[in-house]
């Protein structure tokens, strides 16, 4: 075919052309070469005029713009128009008409087909994309225990794909649990927490490795179990782990995600080290062991930590891809009787006996004395002035 091309040409028209005549340019989103690709296209990304102008010398051959569905290339066509393209075209209807014609197509191979299908949600937002994707894969979160609250953080992080998890917990699985640790499940009661959820993310996304604690977090054994992480997140069910983790957090500067329940009620919040306000800014010291009730004694709705955990989940990976606003320096707070959330500004406390000087950071400490265990959630300060 001579002379200049329709603007759109149909698959069919396409199916029919010559092999050499055309140079076909997949223009969809990363996302997207999941369902695979028409054979020997080249993929330049989802705008592609700019590299198409750089990288492909305009030979005479009719380069085939191949979006999902013919509209962005349809402009991406007029545009390398403007730019003396005499011969660039749109695919009528992209690639999912000629997907839906049966026309022969590439699909994608190997480890990164697997991942182009896995991850193809989140490639598709552009906040996220590829690049953000491949800092998942290759950041490293540790979650402090795997219960109610780390059930859904583990679930969520392994299934977006941060690509190191490492689980501390020292406990059983107990028949108990599983009103609300959804990582579990009845046929693993009696066995150690952590290897239940390797088990479980093992089955959900082989592309996590799970680095597993089976231990006890101590003042002695923190700062070796924590350190090398990007992010802490914080599944535990008590005060002694909670201050331990806030002082361990301000040692090793690594940004702490924050959430507790109790009965109907939770909160979620961002430590970041001396950048915004720390745990002991809004609880200096342990309350008392009778303001601590566990859930043994003061209950807990099943369904209250998956939220407040995906909450965690949702800030932890906004941390690691660098997006959004994290909640440093804001406490959400949520009340599931009445189904309301509120946030609360909280600020630094420049007298706080852990983050007011960097140059002296906190002793770690072990509370288990001073603080029975327990589920309790400290009420949260009356906001002040944004």
């Amino acid at each position: 075919m001579t002379g200049d091309l329709p603007l759109e040409i149909t698959p069919e028209q396409l199916a029919i052309r010559p092999a050499g005549e055309s140079v076909i340019v997949d223009m969809r989103f990363q996302g997207q070469l999941g369902r695979g690709r028409l054979r020997g296209a080249r993929w330049l990304g989802p705008d592609p005029v700019e590299a198409i102008a750089t990288e492909i010398p305009d030979t005479g051959a009719a380069i085939v713009l191949v979006c999902a569905e013919g509209i962005r290339s349809l402009a991406a066509a007029r545009a390398l128009r403007d730019r003396g393209y005499r011969r660039a075209v749109s695919l009528a209807g992209g690639f999912e008409r000629w997907r839906a014609e049966g026309r022969d197509r590439e699909p994608p191979v190997g480890r990164e087909a697997a991942r182009l299908a896995r991850y193809s949600r989140q490639l598709l937002l552009p906040e996220i994309g590829e690049a953000g994707q491949e800092r998942l894969l290759a950041s490293k979160v540790v979650v402090v225990g795997a219960g109610g609250l780390g059930s859904p953080v583990i679930l969520y992080l392994a299934a977006a794909g941060v690509g190191t998890l490492g689980i501390v917990d020292f406990d059983v699985v107990d028949v108990t649990n599983l009103q609300r640790q959804v990582v579990h499940n009845l046929d693993r009661v009696g066995r150690p927490k952590v290897e239940s959820a390797a088990e479980t993310i093992g089955h959900l996304n082989p592309d996590v490795t799970v680095i597993p604690h089976p231990e006890r977090l101590s003042a002695a054994n923190a700062l070796g179990v924590l350190a090398g992480y990007d992010v802490i997140v914080d599944g535990g069910d008590n005060f002694p782990v909670r201050y331990l983790l806030n002082d361990a957090s301000l040692h090793l500067r690594i940004p702490l995600v924050h959430g507790s329940v109790y009965r109907f009620e939770g909160q979620a919040t961002v430590f970041l080290p001396y950048e915004g306000p720390c745990y002991r800014c809004l609880f200096p010291e342990p309350p008392p062991p009778e303001m601590a009730p566990a859930c043994a004694e003061a209950g807990v709705l099943g369904a209250l930590p998956g939220i407040i955990g995906s909450v965690e989940a949702v800030e932890a990976i906004k941390l690691l891809v660098g997006i959004g606003e994290p909640l440093v320096g804001r406490l959400l707070t949520y009340d599931s009787l009445v189904q309301e959330f509120h946030t609360l500004q909280i600020r630094r406390d420049p007298g706080c006996p852990a983050c007011s000087d960097e140059q002296r950071v906190p002793e770690l400490v072990d509370y288990d004395d001073a603080c029975r265990p327990g589920d309790g959630v400290p009420r949260p300060p009356s906001p002040g002035p944004a």
